[in-house]
C-alpha cells in the first residue's frame, strides 16, 4: 500500500506565513478509507464482530450502490443529512474540514462492508401462534383476580365472586389448552394456586362456607403447592364462624404444625385463636395454657385482658392481680409524644411536625394507645368487685397498681371510673364525693370532674349546684365544649335562652362536631322564635346524625310552623320511615292530612296510631267522630267503650254508646244503656233527660218515674249552682278586679300568637247524632212534668272535635344532657 508518513503532511507554523488558511486542505493518508475493503487484517477484525455478520442488503452488488448516485449513503442504504444530489460528500468526521478537500468529491462516501442501499423491509408481526394465545389467556386470568380482589374491598361480593370464578374457567380452558400444545410440563402452578386460593376467599367472603372449604381442600391436598398447609388456618377460621368449634381446634394445631418455629408471629396468632376457641367452649384451663404461653414469648394487651377474663371465670383472685400486673408491663412500642410538639425556633421543624401528626402512622399509634387504654380500664372495672371483699377497695388496689407502672396517666380515668360505678350502683353521694376530690388536681382532671357533677346535679334538677359545677369547670378549662353545654343548659331551664344560646355557640366554636351543643342551639333558636335559623341548626346536625328521630321531629315540626305543609308532610314521612311505632308521630301526621281536607289519609294514620296505643283519648274521639260523619255510628261504638274502659268515671262515654245506639234505631239497647249509666251516675241530669224521651217514646211507666227524679236533679243542680255562685259574690272586690285584669291579659297573651292560615279547626269533627236537633217529640209534655227549657244532645254542637296528637307537640322539645363522651353513661 501507498502511505505517506504523517510527519510529511503536518504543516509547522512559519512555513507559509502568507496563506490564513494554508494546510486545511492537505490529506493525510492513514485516514484514507478507500482501500480498506482490501485489507486483509481489517477485513477479518469487522467480520469477528456484528456488524460483519449482518446480512448483505439484497437486491445489490457491494461496492456499487452509491457510484451512480454521486450520493454519499450511510451504512444502511439511507442518504446522509444536507446532501444533494451531484454535490460533494459530506464529511462523516470533523477531521477533515467541511469543504476544503485536496481530493474533491471521490463519487462515494463512507461504506467499508458495501453494505450502501435501502433499508430491508421489516419483518411482519407473526400470526397468533399457540404460545402467543396462552400468554394472552394467562394475562386475562391475572386481570381477573385483579378485578376480583377490587370487587371485594369495595364492598361488591356478588360481583368478587362472579369473576373469581371467571377465572377459574378460563384458567381450566388455559390448561387444556397447555396439554393439547403437549405443554404440560410448563404448567404456571402459581397461577393456579392464585385463582383456588382467590375463589375460596370470596366463598367465604359471601358466606358460602361449604364451597369454600371444598375449595380450600383442592388446594391442601395438591403436594405440588409449597406451604400449602397454613391454609388451614382459613379453615379453621370458617369452621369458627359455623361454631363447630372442635374442629375449629383441629385445623387450627394442624396448621400450628405446619408453620415453622422461625414464624414466630403466625404461630402466636394461631395459639390466640386457639385460646379463643377454648374460651367459646368453656375450657378456661386450656385457654389459660396458650393465653399464658403467648404472654411469655410475645405479651399483648389483647391476650394479657383474655388472661384475665379466664381467671375471672374461675374465680382465682391471685391470678387475676398477677395477670392485672402483667398486662401493666407490655410495652406500647409507641415513640414519645414530645416529637410531636412544635417548637418555637425551628420554623422547618414546625412544619414537619405539622405533616406527620396525623399521617397514617401517627393514626396507628392512636389506635394502638386506645387498645391499650380501654383494656386496662375495663379489666380494672370486672376484677374490682372480685378481688377485695368490696368494690372501692378492689378499686383502689388497681388504681395504685396503674400509679406505679409506665400508664400512670390512666389512674385519673380510672379514679372517673370509679365514680362512674358507684352511679351504676345508685350510690350518688360517694359518686360525688369522688368527683370532688378531683377539684384540686390539674385543670384537665378538674374540668372532666366538674363536668360530670354539674350533670349529675342538672339530672336531680338543683339548678344552683349545677351551675355553680359547670362554672368551675369553665374555669378549669374555658375550651371544654361539655362544660360550655352545662352552662347553656342551665341557663335554658332558667328561660335565659338569650345566654343560653350564646353558651351553646362558644361551644360550637370550639368544637364543631359537638352534636349536643347543636341540638340544643336548634331548640334555643325556636323557643325564641328564629325559625329560620333554628332550622339551619337542624339541618346541619341532620347531615351528621342522619337517621335521628328527634331532629327529624324538629325539621317537621319548624316546617309546619312556618306554615309549609308540603315540607312538614315530607319530613314527617321520614320520620315514620325511622320510627313507624311512634304514636305521636302518626297522629301529628293524620292531623296535618285532616286540615288539609284529605280524611281518608287522616283516617289511615290515625288508625295505624291507635294500633300501636289503643289508650290515647284524643284519637280514640278523633276515629269515633270520623265513623259518625261517614254514618257509621255501630263502628263508632267501638271506640268509645274503649274509651269508657280507659276513663270509667266519664259519664261522656257512655252517653256516647247511648247515642250511637239511639241514632242507629237500636233503641231498646239504648234503653238499656242510659238505664245502665243512670244507675251509676244518678245525678246526671242529661241521662235523665234521654230516659224521660225514649220512655216517653216507647209507651212505658216509667217515664213518669224518671221525670220526677229529673226535677229532684235539676233542683238539686240549681242550689249547687247557686251555693258556687254566691260563694263567687263574697269575695272581694278587689279579687273581682284582678280576676278581670287577669283575663285581659290572657286574652292578649293569647291573641299575640299568629294563627295558622291553614286554620286549625278546634271543632272540626261535631258530634252530632241527632239530624234536625229534635228527634224525639214528647206528645204531653206536662205529663211527665218535663219543664220547657230547651234541651241539647251530649253529643251536639257543646261537643267539639278532639285534639289528637297536638298537646303532645312540644314532648320532644327535651334538652340533651350533656355526659363527657363515656364518662358518664358508659355503655
Amino acid at each position: 500500500m501507498n502511505r505517506m508518513s504523517m510527519m510529511e503532511q503536518t504543516n509547522l507554523a512559519g512555513e507559509d506565513e502568507d496563506e490564513m488558511y494554508s494546510g486545511f486542505n492537505d490529506y493525510n493518508a492513514t485516514l484514507d478509507t478507500d482501500d480498506l475493503q482490501h485489507d486483509e487484517s481489517f477485513q477479518k477484525a469487522v467480520m469477528r464482530t456484528s456488524h460483519g455478520r449482518r446480512p448483505p442488503p439484497t437486491g445489490k452488488i457491494p461496492g456499487t450502490a452509491a457510484k451512480g448516485r454521486g450520493a454519499m449513503p450511510s451504512s444502511m442504504g439511507r442518504l446522509t443529512t444536507g446532501q444533494a444530489g451531484g454535490e460533494m460528500a459530506r464529511p462523516m468526521t470533523a477531521v477533515r474540514a467541511a469543504g476544503y478537500t485536496s481530493f474533491g468529491n471521490r463519487g462515494g462516501g463512507f461504506d467499508p462492508l458495501n453494505q450502501s442501499g435501502p433499508a430491508p423491509p421489516l419483518e411482519p408481526k407473526p400470526e397468533d401462534t399457540p404460545e402467543e394465545k396462552i400468554k394472552q389467556l394467562e394475562k386475562k386470568v391475572n386481570e381477573l383476580i385483579e378485578e376480583s380482589c377490587f370487587a371485594n374491598s369495595t364492598g361488591d361480593l356478588s360481583l368478587a365472586l362472579e369473576k373469581a370464578k371467571e377465572a377459574g374457567r378460563k384458567e381450566r380452558v388455559l390448561v387444556r389448552q397447555r396439554e393439547q400444545q403437549s405443554m404440560g410440563d410448563s404448567i404456571n402452578l402459581d397461577l393456579t394456586y392464585s385463582v383456588l386460593f382467590n375463589l375460596a376467599n370470596q366463598y367465604a367472603a359471601n358466606e358460602m362456607y361449604n364451597e369454600a372449604l371444598n375449595t380450600y381442600n383442592v388446594i391442601v391436598k395438591n403436594k405440588m403447592f409449597s406451604n400449602a398447609g397454613r391454609l388451614k388456618v382459613n379453615m379453621g377460621n370458617i369452621y369458627f364462624k359455623q361454631r363447630n368449634f372442635p374442629k375449629s381446634i383441629k385445623f387450627y394445631r394442624m396448621a400450628l404444625d405446619q408453620v415453622p418455629n422461625a414464624h414466630k408471629e403466625m404461630r402466636t396468632k394461631i395459639m390466640q385463636n386457639i385460646g379463643i376457641v377454648f374460651t367459646k367452649m368453656g375450657q378456661y384451663n386450656d385457654a389459660i395454657t396458650s393465653f399464658e404461653h403467648i404472654m411469655s414469648e410475645a405479651p399483648s394487651f389483647k391476650t394479657g385482658f383474655n388472661l384475665i377474663l379466664c381467671y375471672f371465670a374461675l374465680g382465682d383472685r391471685e391470678k387475676m392481680k398477677r395477670a392485672f400486673q402483667k398486662l401493666l408491663t407490655v410495652d406500647l412500642k409507641v415513640d414519645d409524644e414530645d416529637k410531636y410538639l412544635a417548637h418555637s425556633d425551628d420554623k422547618q421543624y414546625n412544619l414537619v411536625v405539622e405533616v406527620i401528626k396525623n399521617d397514617s402512622l401517627r393514626q396507628n399509634e392512636r389506635a394502638r394507645k386506645y387498645e391499650a387504654e380501654n383494656c386496662i380500664k375495663t379489666a380494672a372495672k370486672i376484677i374490682s368487685p372480685a378481688i377485695e371483699p368490696t368494690f372501692a377497695s378492689g378499686y383502689d388496689w388497681c388504681v395504685d397498681q396503674v400509679k406505679n407502672s409506665q400508664y400512670l396517666d390512666l389512674a385519673h380515668d380510672l379514679e372517673i371510673d370509679k365514680a362512674i360505678m358507684y352511679l351504676k350502683q345508685k350510690d350518688f353521694n360517694q359518686a360525688i364525693e369522688t368527683l370532688k376530690s378531683f377539684e384540686k388536681k390539674d385543670s384537665k382532671v378538674a374540668s372532666t370532674a366538674a363536668t360530670n357533677l354539674s350533670f349529675l346535679y342538672f339530672l336531680e334538677n338543683d339548678m344552683a349546684q349545677a351551675d355553680k359545677y359547670a362554672e368551675v369547670a369553665m374555669q378549669a378549662d374555658r375550651y371544654n365544649p361539655s362544660a360550655l353545654v352545662n352552662k347553656g343548659n342551665v341557663l335554658y331551664t332558667k328561660g335565659d335562652f338569650e345566654k343560653a344560646r350564646e353558651f351553646y355557640k362558644e361551644a360550637l366554636q370550639n368544637d364543631s362536631s359537638c352534636v349536643e351543643a347543636q341540638y340544643n342551639l336548634g331548640l334555643t333558636n325556636k323557643n325564641l322564635k328564629r325559625l329560620e335559623d333554628a332550622l339551619d341548626c337542624f339541618y346541619k346536625l341532620h347531615a351528621i346524625l342522619r337517621n335521628s328521630p328527634q331532629v327529624m321531629y324538629q325539621i317537621a315540626d319548624i316546617h309546619d310552623q312556618l306554615e309549609d305543609t308540603a315540607q312538614a308532610t315530607e319530613w314527617f314521612m321520614q320520620l315514620i320511615g325511622v320510627a313507624p311505632t311512634d304514636t305521636s308521630v302518626l297522629a301529628r301526621t293524620g292531623e296535618i292530612y285532616d286540615n288539609e281536607g284529605d280524611k281518608s289519609q287522616a283516617f289511615q294514620y290515625y288508625y295505624d296510631s291507635y294500633r300501636y296505643f289503643p289508650s290515647n283519648i284524643p284519637v280514640i274521639e278523633w276515629l269515633g267522630a270520623y265513623y259518625i260523619d261517614s254514618q257509621f255510628c255501630e263502628k263508632a261504638i267501638h271506640y268509645f267503650e274503649r274509651a269508657a274502659i280507659v276513663q270509667p268515671n266519664q259519664v261522656k262515654w257512655q252517653l256516647m254508646i247511648a247515642s250511637c245506639h239511639r241514632r242507629s234505631g237500636n233503641y231498646q239497647q239504648a234503653l238499656e244503656t242510659y238505664k245502665h249509666i243512670h244507675r251509676k251516675f244518678p245525678e246526671n241530669v242529661e241521662c235523665l233527660k234521654f230516659l224521660v224521651r225514649i220512655c216517653s217514646d216507647l209507651g212505658l211507666k216509667e217515664a213518669q218515674e224518671y221525670a220526677t227524679k229529673l226535677k229532684k236533679a235539676e233542683k238539686a243542680k240549681e242550689l249547687k249552682d247557686q251555693r258556687a255562685s254566691s260563694g263567687t259574690r263574697r269575695g272581694s272586690g278587689r279579687a273581682k278586679r284582678e280576676g278581670s285584669a287577669g283575663s285581659d291579659r290572657e286574652t292578649s297573651a293569647g291573641g299575640s300568637r299568629k294563627p295558622s292560615s291553614k286554620g286549625r279547626r278546634s271543632g272540626g269533627n261535631r258530634l252530632d247524632l241527632d239530624d234536625d236537633g229534635k228527634p224525639y217529640q214528647v206528645s204531653n209534655k206536662q205529663e211527665i212534668g218535663q219543664s220547657d227549657s230547651t234541651y241539647s244532645d251530649p253529643l251536639g254542637p257543646q261537643m267539639e272535635r278532639p285534639k289528637t296528637a297536638a298537646a303532645k307537640r312540644n314532648e320532644h322539645d327535651e334538652l340533651f344532657d350533656e355526659d363527657v363522651g363515656d364518662d358518664l353513661l358508659p355503655e
